[in-house]
């Protein structure tokens, strides 16, 4: 309880809040140095936050660190009578409301003592783990436009109106699109076309100053610079769109492998990206106007499966950008080994990789890169002890379910090993599993499984003469909740065929289910390190 440092203004940094990628940012941030050489020892800070416009406060949750606990805290909102605030609870109770005076009150939350709960792997996302406030106004304005958030359709009709008349091009730039689209047989394919007019012709830039991290700059701004950040890059887009009479519309979504997902039953802005959704027919065709790269309609793991605003002439409409199935998102690999008597071999391998799994490990960055970063991917990604590459190759196929398929030739010396007349070798090449999950004394949270795939590997052994199996393992099969695995061995006329497929489901799974998850890792584990003997006749 005795007070060891007071913070004086010079020891409380003021700097600009760079975020890694924007070229420009007016955001700052005020920090200090809190470290002490004793412990344990007690932090007290208070804080207000003035905004200049009401648009959000930031959320609040009772812990972001599992090891920090905390003696005593208060989250208080100080606002208009006719602007209160809406807010959503989660592990936590309503506030006490406190009238002030001059029409103002007050809403605050108290908590004392407070012991975090340990974080779990596999856990649902922060929000529905951690106790969390969130709070949004209903009516606000920003930057001199007026809105309202209290419903989807209200919060798209300020953003369209933020977006009014920023998608006018020059003559010249409306000229050339509608002589790039003049022969496209369908609405399909014109939109494919400008996809790729906008790739080629334009780069990401982030710049967030003033509202520009909420209002785009002018579709003719991003057709003369060539640059500019989602926002701008998908209001371009909407605009080239416009020009051969399809519409686009403006999407805001929450991105991000393993973001949270955006909470549809409290409207507000939950998002951090911007994308185009385009109708076709019965079907959409989104677009990430963000990347060079992207195959057409492609929506990886940076924005699957997740709900998004589309701003529409009548406000904002929630949609749900697509998921992919685990029967689409493939590894599929073929290899042919020549084993010598020695225990050395070489390979050929062919692995093809579709859907979500064309992202394994940035492989669809990389397949875009030059030849020694492509092949310091395989030295890194290719799960084999020791292994030396020969030669390989990259194919990238940009479907709007892309793959991409990578061809090694690898020389492996002990392969296998050699103990007399014994022959060891484990007949899983390159996909062995040794991740088994933390041992929990009591799980607290449901488990959840983000991403289902397939994994099918056939190896194919061609065996020396001199050699015959004396040990062949038998068939394994696993069924579980999460997943299904099978692996087989057949030897024939000197050579053994290995096969391997592991399906993994997606789910949400019970906190009880947790041990029949070990479990099931553990199996997976034995059955990927199963060794087959064999015996030289010489």
């Amino acid at each position: 309880g005795k007070e060891v440092k007071k913070l004086k203004q010079s020891d409380i940094k003021d700097e600009s809040e760079y975020d890694g990628f924007s070229l420009l940012s007016d955001n700052r941030s005020k920090s200090a140095d809190l470290s002490q050489p004793t412990y344990p020892y007690t932090i007290e800070i208070e804080f207000e936050i003035l905004f200049k416009y009401l648009y959000s406060a930031p959320d609040f949750f009772l812990y972001r660190d599992d090891e920090v606990s905390t003696q005593s805290l208060i989250y208080s909102i100080n606002y208009p009578d006719e602007l209160k605030p809406r807010y959503k609870l989660y592990k936590v109770e309503n506030p006490t409301i406190e009238k002030l005076p001059e029409g103002r009150s007050k809403m605050m939350w108290k908590f004392e003592n407070i012991v975090p709960e340990k974080f779990e792997k596999y856990s649902p996302d922060f929000e529905k783990s951690v106790p969390n406030v969130c709070v949004s106004p209903v009516e606000f304005e920003f930057g001199g436009y007026l809105g309202r958030m209290d419903t989807w359709k209200d919060f798209g009709l300020w953003q369209a109106k933020l977006n009014e008349g920023r998608g006018l091009l020059p003559e010249e730039t409306k000229q050339r699109v509608k002589e790039l689209t003049r022969e496209a047989r369908s609405r399909e394919d014109r939109v494919r076309l400008l996809y790729e007019y906008l790739q080629n012709k334009t780069r990401y830039v982030s710049i967030q100053l003033g509202i520009g991290g909420l209002q785009p700059f002018e579709a003719r701004t991003v057709d003369e610079t060539g640059y500019g950040d989602c926002k701008a890059l998908s209001n371009y887009m909407v605009a080239l769109l416009q020009e051969v009479n399809i519409k686009g519309y403006y999407t805001t979504i929450k991105a991000g492998a393993g973001e949270s997902e955006v909470d549809p039953n409290f409207p507000s802005d939950q998002a951090n990206h911007v994308i185009v959704a385009v109708p076709n027919e019965s079907d959409t065709l989104w677009l990430e106007c963000t990347s060079q790269t992207n195959p057409f309609g492609w929506m990886g793991k940076f924005t699957d499966d997740r709900y998004a605003m589309m701003v529409t002439d009548q406000g904002g409409v929630l949609v749900k950008t697509p998921s992919h199935p685990a029967e689409r998102n493939v590894q599929l690999r073929e290899a042919e080994v020549f084993l010598d008597g020695l225990g050395n071999a070489k390979a050929k391998v062919k692995t093809r990789y579709h859907g979500l799994q064309y992202e394994n490990d940035g492989l669809n960055f990389v397949i875009n890169k030059q030849h020694d970063e492509q092949k310091k991917w395989i030295q890194n990604t290719t799960q084999i002890p020791s292994f030396d590459i020969e030669k390989f190759s990259m194919k990238d196929s940009k479907e709007k379910i892309p793959s991409a398929e990578v061809g090694v030739e690898l020389i492996l010396n002990r392969l296998a090993t050699v103990s007399g007349k014994r022959i060891f070798l484990t007949p899983n090449l390159m996909n062995r599993s040794t991740y088994i999950p933390e041992k929990l004394e009591k799980r607290n949270t449901p488990i959840v499984l983000r991403m289902p795939y397939i994994d099918q590997d056939i190896v194919r052994y061609n065996l020396p003469e001199e050699i015959y199996p004396e040990f062949i393992p038998e068939a394994i099969t696993l069924r579980s909740r999460f997943g299904e695995y099978e692996s087989s061995f057949k030897v024939d006329q000197g050579t053994l065929i290995y096969t391997r497929k592991l399906k993994m489901n997606k789910g949400e799974f019970p906190p009880d289910s947790y041990n029949e998850l070990i479990d099931f890792y553990k199996s997976i584990n034995k059955a990927d390190h199963v060794k087959m003997v064999f015996m030289n006749k010489t």
